[in-house]
């Protein structure tokens, strides 16, 4: 049976550290997999769900964007992923006595791992004006009041509509489409807060948003150059493919702040050996190299990998790719003139890493007939991140690094289906030829002005520009900067309206009145009126492929994502009395509910690449999405070609006595769901309040190891944001630099700290000081 959901918030007072792991996964994983299944789900629930996440009948993980390969082994997930279907498919409710037993002030003492582990949301409840309690409405009620605040709006752009990266290509498309219906492109996503600065510089520079490379690629890849990512917690099945790449002779270059057991060490839970574990034999050594590189400072490595190369190239004529380069690219005089004009004490100053430890590398790529590239939030969330991606793009088109078997850029998305909402259109800037067909196929005029990224939805909610708030998934107040701000700034609005399948933080931080609307999840069955239905989603590789669901759902109240759209999308649209009838796309929202098989025809139309979907989601495995600069080398950018382009050299500059912060995840946390109050890896238990930082930093401000102390960021805007309580946690980082866990430290990164070009929040560039408490 499964267990209590637990009675308190984590006791920080019982945190205790230990030594940090040097290789990950093996029995341990297996057996703490095991252990939060069967408190969630039980014996017999836990067989039906993890027997059938990421097979090919199954649902797909609603955790990481990895893919799946040809062959699935029986148990196709990670101990992560395990997690994630747990608490999902938990047999723990959270019905509408729980609301009439909790007010909402008592639920905000509450901690996120406490509120998370309540469990599944099964009615749709409203807090009215005034409220001390939610209340159970029906959905009649619930969708009324939606429709009448948005008919209440002086214009559309006063509404803001979220997305998380699990809602799948379906629920995606249709979501956008009635957000356009409305009148606005008010359209912010979790995308942009992570790879929102991949898709800025790769669509310069390649003209694809998205990777470039295949699992195949990876498996056999000669060189894989791991930067910024710590696949051990946040991408662990990518560990499969590395040990791959590893046993057909591959190299694999690390490249981060913190030593990462993922990048040690893996012992393979799917073999023997690897259960066996290191001591018998078994597991895989990864890293050949690793460079602990100074928080910021990835840009000037990639500058002195390309500096590195070039002067090869002048020393030997043999280094550069000639023919690729005078065939696809242009602007490699201006990148080279800029690595000249770069002195190594300025690369390796920015850097922290020596120019024999750079050169080593650039000897690597040198001798290898391709190289990878892949990363993650470490080099996406800075002011100087786009440039930073810039320069990678022009370290591999310099040998001819795209296009290639075994080559390419890889950038690792962190949520299941964030890069398939993107191609659905959950943009606030989609191009014109997706307005385009989308109005052609459902004649209406979509509106072109653009929308509201993440932060700029926040800056106008706060400054009351923006009324009504509707999040389709994911934990917004959590999920997004400069916590204090946001909150204010949702309170800000007359209505907050929260699609989620459990109970979070954004519950409690309300317009004047709020809504939660239960919804289904990849675990649950969904039937229509039409029979059980199945949606797709599109992995990190640019494969599309179906899920669906096999578990009865907690409560009969319980809709799809789909379903909940199309109900809007039909009162606002499709009846006598809808107030947006004067522009309304043409569609039967009630045949897309009864038969997602109908979406999947539209999306047809819409959707480049995505003809015979039907047909072609019915082959195991999906299909793959066109990807010019991998399939052909060609290059839909402004020029038409690849681009090399020349980027001034930036890094963080850190004041005397201040460190720099970078955000993280613990091992225990997918995004901003707790699961646990561990992160063994790094040697953390019974708690998450830590902050790690050098020896040499604790000495130097005075402090011991185990002190407790506050976190305060500084910024030009002068607003003193702090954080505090936390433990400080001598740790292996570069001096100057400090690391510690979001969302707890969310409330220390400004809202309008952005990068440049993307808009993406800072959250690995936080200046801090260190106070000590008490």
């Amino acid at each position: 049976m499964a267990t209590k959901a637990p009675k308190d918030n984590i006791d920080e007072a019982q945190l205790t550290v230990g030594a940090r792991k040097t290789r990950a996964v093996g029995l341990p994983a297996v057996i703490n997999s095991l252990k939060i299944s069967m408190d969630q789900m039980g014996p017999v629930r836990s067989a039906q769900t993890l027997l059938a996440v990421n097979q090919v009948k199954g649902f797909d993980c609603m955790g990481c964007a990895w893919p799946e390969g040809d062959k699935r082994h029986t148990a196709e997930f990670c101990e992560n992923g395990a997690k994630a279907v747990a608490e999902e498919a938990t047999r723990r409710t959270v019905p509408p006595s729980f609301f009439a037993e909790h007010s909402v002030q008592d639920l905000m003492t509450r901690d996120d791992y406490w509120l998370g582990q309540q469990g599944r949301l099964t009615h749709p409840m409203l807090l009215d004006d005034g409220g001390t309690h939610y209340r159970a409405v029906s959905w009649d009620e619930a969708n009324q009041v939606i429709v009448d605040e948005l008919a209440a709006l002086d214009s559309p752009d006063e509404a803001v509509f979220y997305t998380s990266g699990r809602t799948s290509n379906e629920a995606a498309f249709l979501y956008q489409l009635m957000v356009r219906g409305i009148g606005t492109n008010n359209l912010p996503d979790c995308s942009n807060m992570c790879h929102e600065s991949s898709g800025s510089a790769l669509n310069e520079t390649l003209g694809v948003g998205k990777g470039t490379v295949s699992l195949l690629d990876l498996d056999t890849a000669p060189l894989i150059i791991i930067a910024g990512q710590n696949p051990g917690t946040n991408h662990p099945r990518m560990l499969t493919s590395l040990e791959k790449a590893k046993k057909n002779g591959g190299a694999i270059v690390a490249i981060n702040p913190l030593p990462e057991a993922g990048l040690m060490r893996f012992e393979n839970p799917q073999n023997p050996m690897g259960l066996l574990g290191t001591r018998f034999g078994g597991g895989t050594a990864l890293a050949d190299d690793f460079l602990q590189i100074r928080i910021g400072g990835d840009q000037a490595l990639f500058r002195g990998l390309g500096k590195h190369l070039l002067e090869r190239e002048e020393a030997t004529g043999t280094v550069f790719d000639h023919d690729f380069i005078a065939e696809h690219t242009l602007g490699l005089e201006d990148y080279l003139a800029s690595l000249r004009e770069t002195s190594w004490e300025e690369i390796t100053t920015a850097s922290g890493i020596s120019k024999a430890e750079i050169t080593k590398v650039g000897d690597r790529m040198i001798a290898s007939p391709g190289t990878i590239v892949c990363w993650a939030m470490g080099l996406t969330q800075h002011k100087h991140s786009v440039s930073t991606l810039r320069d990678v793009v022009n370290v591999l088109l310099l040998q001819g690094n795209v296009g290639k078997p075994g080559a390419g850029v890889c950038p690792v998305r962190g949520h299941s289906n964030v890069q398939g909402d993107r191609t659905m259109g959950i943009f606030e800037r989609m191009p014109e030829a997706f307005h385009d067909a989308l109005d052609k196929r459902f004649h209406f005029a979509s509106p072109r002005r653009h929308g509201f990224d993440t932060v700029a939805a926040i800056r106008a909610m706060r400054d009351g520009k923006a009324r009504v708030f509707m999040g389709m998934g994911g934990n917004f107040v959590r999920a997004t900067p400069d916590t204090n701000v946001t909150e204010q700034a949702l309170r800000n609005t007359r209505l907050t309206v929260q699609v989620s399948t459990k109970l979070n933080r954004s519950h409690l931080v309300t317009g004047t009145r709020a809504l939660i609307l239960p919804a289904l999840g990849r675990t649950d069955r969904d039937t229509q009126s039409g029979g059980d239905q199945r949606v797709t989603v599109e992995d990190s590789m640019s494969a599309v492929h179906a899920s669906t669901g096999r578990l009865k759902p907690s409560s009969s109240e319980m809709r799809s994502e789909i379903a909940i759209v199309c109900d809007l999308g039909d009162r606002l649209f499709a009846r006598e009395d809808s107030p947006f009838r004067s522009n309304a796309p043409q569609l039967d929202w009630k045949a897309a509910q009864a038969d997602y098989r109908v979406i999947r025809q539209h999306i047809s139309a819409v959707v480049p690449g995505f003809d015979d979907f039907e047909d072609r989601i019915d082959k195991p495995g999906g299909f793959v999405l066109p990807n010019g600069p991998r399939d052909s080398r060609t290059f839909t950018t402004a020029t038409g070609m690849a681009n090399f382009t020349a980027n001034t050299l930036e890094y963080p500059k850190v004041p005397a006595g201040r460190l720099i912060l970078q955000t993280l995840r613990s091992h225990d946390q997918y995004n901003t769901t707790i699961y646990g109050k561990d992160d063994r890896y790094r040697g953390i238990h019974n708690g998450r309040r830590v902050v790690f930082l050098s020896p040499e930093d604790i000495a130097e401000a005075g402090l011991d190891d185990g002190d407790m102390v506050h976190l305060v960021s500084e910024w030009s805007d002068g607003v003193e944001r702090r954080a505090e309580d936390f433990r400080v946690v001598a740790y292996s980082t570069p001096k100057g630099c400090a690391a510690a866990y979001y969302p707890e430290t969310n409330v220390l990164v400004p809202l309008d700290s952005t990068a440049d070009i993307s808009g993406t929040p800072t959250s690995k560039s936080v200046i801090i000081r260190v106070e000590r408490a008490g």
